[in-house]
């Protein structure tokens, strides 16, 4: 928890004191690694919550009196219109939370029963987060990944739920694909991290500026690399497997369970199975686990039906392995610091493109990908346990199969 509020530090009727308040508070969210801040009104009461590695965590929080000067400022901040307080709005801005350094922050408030809640999103600026190598894939994952984008053309899908870090692994790609002979472009909703050397487009569908809009007229910017944030409808589908079959590559996301559903979510999309099978090369299917800290794990003896019940084999099971459990110390979150993906790849070979223009089933293209070697979230998950990155709980929370 941050260090409690005291009288010297509140905000007070003095609008500058809610400027501090609020100044130290992002810079400290910052400092301990938030990805979010949550600004909650209720009747009595104001709460704050920042969350940390995937997990929401209270903070000492002002009283609900000065809830108004709060969710002002920071609409002032992000150039929203502070007398609109009956509908959602979004915004962003940067701020100075380390010398010499600018953050961006991205807001969006929701009208609730005594008040706005706020949301503000801290966007991550360091660029090593945005490496492949620091993702967590493992070596024949990162290698058949690294092939996918090399190719001059097709298309990569990244899939999973919302806050599972596709967006990370996209932009990974990118910047090992950021060079000045290539022309990249994305189309983003919204536009989550800034790199140099890609031109990025925020998506504004009230203005006309959709992902089908944007992608139409990418294609006559002579781009050799697209991004599409997400494939979210049958025109947007169309134009980037069209633009992967005409010589460019594209890399988008889907909200699938697995690596094997994309196909199946697009062909609902009314997507030509020949289509599907001219232009995926790979899809790739991830979540986020917490990470043990390596200061303060403990190992952890856990009875072989408990590795049964969780998927490993009999054989490895029945050998009890390590397994470690989190503790908690001054270095870390309740035993946890950072988090890192787990993968399942699924690249795009001849009998899956036979199976794709045959209409195959979700569950028949998954058998023909697990005989040719692509392995489940939750064995991937389970290596990550045995080799002391994370615990089995986290694996279980993530994972269903």
């Amino acid at each position: 928890m941050l260090e409690p509020l005291t009288d010297a530090t509140l905000p007070s009727a003095d609008d500058s004191s809610a400027v501090a308040w609020l100044q130290t508070l992002l810079v400290s969210a910052q400092a301990r690694g938030a990805s979010d801040l949550h600004f909650e009104p209720y009747e009595h009461s104001y709460r704050v919550r920042l969350r940390i590695d995937g997990q929401l965590q209270p903070v000492a929080a002002p009283p609900a009196s000065l809830k108004e000067r709060i969710a002002s400022r920071i609409k002032v901040l992000a150039r929203l219109d502070i007398a609109e307080k009956r509908l959602p709005q979004d915004g962003h801005f940067r701020l100075e939370l380390q010398p010499g350094q600018a953050s961006d922050l991205r807001v969006s408030t929701l009208p609730t029963l005594f008040g706005e809640k706020i949301v503000i999103r801290l966007l991550p600026t360091d660029h090593s987060r945005v490496q492949l190598e620091a993702l967590g894939l493992e070596p024949l994952q990162l290698q058949q990944l690294v092939d996918a984008i090399r190719r001059p053309q097709g298309m990569l899908l990244v899939t999973g739920p919302t806050g599972s870090g596709k967006t990370v692994t996209l932009y990974s790609c990118l910047q090992q694909l950021n060079r000045p002979e290539v022309n990249i472009a994305s189309v983003e909703d919204p536009c989550e991290i800034r790199l140099e050397g890609i031109n990025q487009v925020h998506l504004h569908e009230k203005a006309g500026l959709s992902y089908a809009s944007v992608l139409r007229a990418f294609l006559r910017q002579d781009p050799d690399i697209l991004m599409v944030g997400e494939i979210r409808d049958p025109a947007t589908a169309d134009i980037a497997l069209k633009a992967a079959q005409t010589g460019h590559l594209v890399l988008s996301t889907l909200h699938t369970l697995d690596a094997p559903g994309a196909l199946t979510r697009l062909q609902h999309m009314g997507v030509p199975p020949y289509q599907l099978a001219a232009s995926i090369s790979l899809v790739v299917a991830q979540r986020l686990v917490r990470q043990l800290c390596p200061h303060c794990r403990q190992p952890q003896q856990l009875h072989p039906a408990q590795w049964l019940a969780a998927g490993l084999p009999e054989a490895q099971a029945s050998a009890r392995p390590q397994a470690w459990q989190a503790v908690g110390c001054a270095r870390c979150h309740q035993g946890y610091r950072g988090r890192t993906g787990i993968f399942q790849l699924m690249p795009i070979d001849s009998s899956l493109q036979d199976a794709m223009l045959q209409q195959a089933a979700s569950h028949q293209l998954q058998a023909l990908a697990r005989q040719a070697g692509m392995d489940s979230l939750r064995h991937a998950g389970l290596r990550k346990v045995l080799q002391g990155d994370t615990t089995l709980q986290e694996v279980l929370h993530a994972t269903t199969d």
